[in-house]
Protein backbone atom coordinates (compact mmCIF):
# COMPACT_ATOMS: atom_id res chain seq x y z
CA UNK A 1 0.00 0.00 0.00
CA UNK A 2 1.44 3.41 -0.92
CA UNK A 3 1.59 6.39 1.44
CA UNK A 4 -1.39 8.15 -0.25
CA UNK A 5 -3.60 5.14 0.44
CA UNK A 6 -2.38 5.09 4.06
CA UNK A 7 -3.30 8.77 4.46
CA UNK A 8 -6.76 8.23 2.97
CA UNK A 9 -7.39 5.26 5.23
CA UNK A 10 -6.24 7.20 8.30
CA UNK A 11 -8.67 10.03 7.46
CA UNK A 12 -11.55 7.65 6.82
CA UNK A 13 -10.85 5.69 9.99
CA UNK A 14 -10.16 8.03 12.92
CA UNK A 15 -8.26 6.73 15.93
CA UNK A 16 -9.93 4.93 18.75
CA UNK A 17 -9.65 7.94 21.03
CA UNK A 18 -10.80 11.04 19.15
CA UNK A 19 -9.54 14.55 19.77
CA UNK A 20 -10.86 15.78 23.09
CA UNK A 21 -10.34 18.57 25.59
CA UNK A 22 -10.39 22.06 24.17
CA UNK A 23 -12.71 23.16 26.96
CA UNK A 24 -11.12 26.62 27.14
CA UNK A 25 -12.70 27.33 23.74
CA UNK A 26 -16.20 26.43 24.96
CA UNK A 27 -18.42 29.47 25.60
CA UNK A 28 -19.96 27.59 28.53
CA UNK A 29 -16.53 27.16 30.13
CA UNK A 30 -15.59 30.80 29.51
CA UNK A 31 -18.82 31.95 31.14
CA UNK A 32 -18.42 29.52 34.04
CA UNK A 33 -15.01 31.04 34.74
CA UNK A 34 -16.62 34.48 34.89
CA UNK A 35 -19.32 33.11 37.21
CA UNK A 36 -16.68 31.57 39.48
CA UNK A 37 -14.75 34.84 39.74
CA UNK A 38 -17.96 36.83 40.24
CA UNK A 39 -19.30 34.43 42.88
CA UNK A 40 -16.02 34.54 44.78
CA UNK A 41 -15.96 38.35 44.74
CA UNK A 42 -19.66 38.55 45.66
CA UNK A 43 -19.27 36.14 48.58
CA UNK A 44 -16.13 37.86 49.85
CA UNK A 45 -18.02 41.18 49.91
CA UNK A 46 -21.47 40.18 51.14
CA UNK A 47 -21.33 36.76 52.84
CA UNK A 48 -19.46 36.13 56.09
CA UNK A 49 -16.27 34.30 55.09
CA UNK A 50 -16.59 31.99 58.10
CA UNK A 51 -20.10 30.89 57.14
CA UNK A 52 -20.94 27.61 55.51
CA UNK A 53 -22.96 29.49 52.88
CA UNK A 54 -19.85 31.38 51.71
CA UNK A 55 -17.95 28.14 51.22
CA UNK A 56 -20.87 26.36 49.55
CA UNK A 57 -21.52 29.19 47.08
CA UNK A 58 -17.87 29.43 46.08
CA UNK A 59 -17.62 25.63 45.78
CA UNK A 60 -20.81 25.45 43.66
CA UNK A 61 -19.32 28.04 41.28
CA UNK A 62 -16.03 26.14 41.19
CA UNK A 63 -17.84 22.86 40.57
CA UNK A 64 -19.60 24.38 37.57
CA UNK A 65 -16.31 25.39 35.98
CA UNK A 66 -14.29 22.32 36.91
CA UNK A 67 -16.90 19.79 35.78
CA UNK A 68 -17.07 21.33 32.31
CA UNK A 69 -13.29 20.97 32.02
CA UNK A 70 -13.25 17.45 33.45
CA UNK A 71 -16.10 16.36 31.16
CA UNK A 72 -14.31 17.73 28.13
CA UNK A 73 -11.13 15.87 29.02
CA UNK A 74 -13.04 12.63 29.64
CA UNK A 75 -14.90 12.87 26.33
CA UNK A 76 -12.17 11.03 24.43
CA UNK A 77 -12.87 7.77 26.25
CA UNK A 78 -16.34 8.33 27.67
CA UNK A 79 -19.03 10.51 26.17
CA UNK A 80 -21.33 9.20 28.87
CA UNK A 81 -19.00 10.65 31.51
CA UNK A 82 -18.81 13.93 29.61
CA UNK A 83 -22.60 14.13 29.51
CA UNK A 84 -22.81 13.33 33.22
CA UNK A 85 -20.19 15.90 34.24
CA UNK A 86 -21.70 18.69 32.16
CA UNK A 87 -24.99 17.82 33.87
CA UNK A 88 -23.25 18.13 37.26
CA UNK A 89 -21.88 21.52 36.20
CA UNK A 90 -25.40 22.65 35.29
CA UNK A 91 -26.78 21.41 38.62
CA UNK A 92 -24.02 23.15 40.59
CA UNK A 93 -24.78 26.47 38.93
CA UNK A 94 -28.48 26.01 39.61
CA UNK A 95 -27.59 25.53 43.29
CA UNK A 96 -25.57 28.76 43.18
CA UNK A 97 -28.48 30.59 41.54
CA UNK A 98 -30.83 29.47 44.30
CA UNK A 99 -28.37 30.66 46.95
CA UNK A 100 -28.27 34.07 45.27
CA UNK A 101 -32.06 34.24 45.13
CA UNK A 102 -32.22 33.24 48.81
CA UNK A 103 -29.78 36.04 49.63
CA UNK A 104 -32.01 38.60 47.89
CA UNK A 105 -35.20 37.31 49.49
CA UNK A 106 -33.76 37.10 52.99
CA UNK A 107 -32.33 40.62 52.76
CA UNK A 108 -35.64 42.00 51.43
CA UNK A 109 -34.02 42.93 48.12
CA UNK A 110 -35.59 42.78 44.66
CA UNK A 111 -34.85 39.97 42.21
CA UNK A 112 -34.64 41.55 38.77
CA UNK A 113 -36.89 40.24 36.03
CA UNK A 114 -35.38 39.67 32.60
CA UNK A 115 -36.84 42.97 31.38
CA UNK A 116 -35.43 45.04 34.25
CA UNK A 117 -33.09 47.77 33.00
CA UNK A 118 -30.25 46.45 35.19
CA UNK A 119 -30.68 42.93 33.84
CA UNK A 120 -30.73 44.23 30.27
CA UNK A 121 -27.53 46.22 30.85
CA UNK A 122 -25.74 43.15 32.23
CA UNK A 123 -27.07 40.95 29.42
CA UNK A 124 -25.80 43.39 26.77
CA UNK A 125 -22.27 42.87 28.09
CA UNK A 126 -22.46 39.31 26.73
CA UNK A 127 -21.73 40.82 23.31
CA UNK A 128 -18.49 42.44 24.49
CA UNK A 129 -15.37 41.15 22.81
CA UNK A 130 -12.88 39.31 25.03
CA UNK A 131 -15.20 39.15 28.03
CA UNK A 132 -13.81 38.27 31.43
CA UNK A 133 -14.69 38.99 35.02
CA UNK A 134 -13.31 42.51 34.47
CA UNK A 135 -16.21 43.15 32.07
CA UNK A 136 -18.65 42.72 34.97
CA UNK A 137 -16.51 43.96 37.87
CA UNK A 138 -18.31 47.31 38.15
CA UNK A 139 -21.60 45.46 38.70
CA UNK A 140 -20.25 42.95 41.25
CA UNK A 141 -17.88 45.11 43.28
CA UNK A 142 -20.45 47.77 44.15
CA UNK A 143 -21.75 48.87 47.53
CA UNK A 144 -25.24 47.78 46.52
CA UNK A 145 -25.73 44.07 47.28
CA UNK A 146 -28.92 43.99 45.17
CA UNK A 147 -27.02 44.95 42.02
CA UNK A 148 -24.20 42.51 42.78
CA UNK A 149 -26.52 39.56 43.51
CA UNK A 150 -28.67 40.24 40.45
CA UNK A 151 -25.62 40.56 38.23
CA UNK A 152 -24.41 37.18 39.48
CA UNK A 153 -27.88 35.76 38.77
CA UNK A 154 -27.80 37.14 35.20
CA UNK A 155 -24.38 35.56 34.61
CA UNK A 156 -25.59 32.22 35.94
CA UNK A 157 -28.69 32.33 33.72
CA UNK A 158 -26.51 32.99 30.66
CA UNK A 159 -24.16 30.16 31.56
CA UNK A 160 -27.03 27.76 32.26
CA UNK A 161 -28.52 28.57 28.87
CA UNK A 162 -25.21 27.66 27.22
CA UNK A 163 -24.97 24.46 29.27
CA UNK A 164 -28.53 23.48 28.32
CA UNK A 165 -27.59 23.85 24.65
CA UNK A 166 -24.37 21.93 25.20
CA UNK A 167 -26.23 19.10 26.94
CA UNK A 168 -28.66 18.82 24.01
CA UNK A 169 -25.77 18.61 21.54
CA UNK A 170 -23.92 16.05 23.66
CA UNK A 171 -27.05 13.93 23.96
CA UNK A 172 -27.65 14.04 20.20
CA UNK A 173 -24.03 13.17 19.45
CA UNK A 174 -24.06 10.31 21.95
CA UNK A 175 -27.27 8.88 20.46
CA UNK A 176 -26.01 9.28 16.91
CA UNK A 177 -22.39 8.18 17.27
CA UNK A 178 -22.36 6.15 20.47
CA UNK A 179 -19.46 6.13 22.86
CA UNK A 180 -16.11 4.52 23.41
CA UNK A 181 -17.48 0.96 23.65
CA UNK A 182 -19.12 1.28 20.22
CA UNK A 183 -15.94 2.73 18.69
CA UNK A 184 -13.88 -0.05 20.25
CA UNK A 185 -16.22 -2.73 18.89
CA UNK A 186 -16.22 -1.11 15.45
CA UNK A 187 -12.43 -0.88 15.43
CA UNK A 188 -12.11 -4.57 16.40
CA UNK A 189 -14.49 -5.55 13.62
CA UNK A 190 -12.50 -3.46 11.14
CA UNK A 191 -9.24 -5.18 12.17
CA UNK A 192 -10.82 -8.64 11.87
CA UNK A 193 -12.09 -7.85 8.36
CA UNK A 194 -8.64 -6.73 7.18
CA UNK A 195 -6.91 -9.91 8.41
Amino acid sequence: MDSNEDKKKAKASPGLIPAHGGYRNLKSYQMSEIVYDAATAFCDRFIDRRSRTHDQMVQAARSGKQNIAEGSMASGTSRKTELKLVGVARASLEELLLDGEDFLRQKGLVLWGKDDTGAQAVRRLAYSKDRSYKTYRAYIEVEDPETAANTLACLIHQTNYLLDQQLKQLEERFLKEGGFAERLYSKRQEIRRTR
